[in-house]
């Protein structure tokens, strides 16, 4: 059997935590209970073939975890405003709806936005394709830093930003073997090697080398090109995720990951107690759908692996 990662990601006033055949999401509502919503994954994804494949697994799965994440951070609205009752738990058009919208101005901000830029400046100051290829990644991770530094300005996404904090210090707490109570939990790292911050700046790198000689003449097949490779771009810096976390510990590879890891300190905030605790009862069913022990605050532990 394939190793796996535990796993998830902040959403409004909770966290989401996935495993291998469950995912659950705990969030805060306004009189302060955690509300645990809790669903089996599709076991085809998450247990069969696919999941498997290097590049392939990649793409199924991120895209799945998009899904998931659209849907869980719906839920979690309803919660936070005390709507619960009348969500429709995970699914809905709307969510649907918000997952597409939010993934079309992904790529169109990210990725077609500095092709096209690039590419008039190319044309208008006569750059070489190589110096236009080199501009084009620039001004995508510029792009991206300003955009995590602008939404990192607002007050509730800071809150979301603590709540990633939350999450990662939860699973490096699991991964290390200790308790999970939030003062334990409490003394771990907010960065986390297989974070999603880490895989977007992969993207962004990656895709700066596979771009090189994609520089057609023609503005329509060159923004074409960057679509049709996303899945691509997606797929290798997932399985170069996976490779930096499994071997974190040599050298080179701490030099290779240390760019992502000081970004995380854009995206995650030292969380509160409470905070910690809407995590840990977030994963806490997950371990057990996948029949770990959960750990007790009286004794160190070993987990049990994959």
């Amino acid at each position: 059997m394939s190793e796996f990662y535990y796993g998830g990601q902040a959403v409004i006033e909770g966290v989401m935590m996935r495993g291998r055949r469950k995912v659950a999401v705990a969030a805060r509502n306004p009189q302060g209970e955690i509300i645990l919503h809790e669903e089996p994954l599709p076991a085809r994804i998450y247990q069969g073939r696919v999941s498997r494949l290097p590049f392939v697994r990649g793409t199924v799965l991120l895209w799945d975890a998009l899904v998931l994440g659209t849907r869980a951070l719906m839920w979690s609205a309803d919660v936070a405003i005390g709507e619960e009752e009348e969500s429709e738990g995970f699914s809905g058009p709307v969510a649907w709806g918000t997952m597409l919208v939010s993934l079309a101005f992904g790529v169109g901000l990210f990725f077609l936005l500095p092709t096209a830029v690039s590419q008039w400046l190319e044309q208008s100051l006569g750059l070489a394709k190589t110096v236009s290829s080199l501009l084009e990644g620039f001004l995508r991770i510029i792009l991206f830093l300003a955009y995590i530094l602008a939404i990192g300005r607002m007050k509730d996404v800071q809150r979301v930003f603590a709540y990633h904090g939350a999450e990662h210090k939860t699973i490096n707490a699991y991964e290390a073997g200790a308790p999970l109570t939030p003062e334990s939990v409490a003394r771990f790292s907010t960065q986390h090697t297989r974070c999603g911050t880490s895989f977007l700046l992969f993207v962004l790198v990656i895709s700066i080398l596979l771009f090189v000689p994609l520089q057609f003449d023609l503005w329509w097949l060159r923004l074409l090109s960057r679509l049709v490779l996303i899945p691509v771009v997606a797929g290798i810096s997932y399985e170069f995720l996976r490779f930096s976390t499994r071997y974190r510990r040599n050298p080179i590879m701490r030099v290779l990951i240390a760019p992502g890891l000081a970004l995380q300190k854009l995206t995650t905030r030292e969380p509160d107690l409470e905070m910690l605790e809407v995590a840990i009862a977030a994963l806490i069913p997950v371990l057990a759908a996948d029949g770990l022990t959960v750990p007790s605050a009286e004794t160190e532990w070993t987990p049990v692996p994959a």
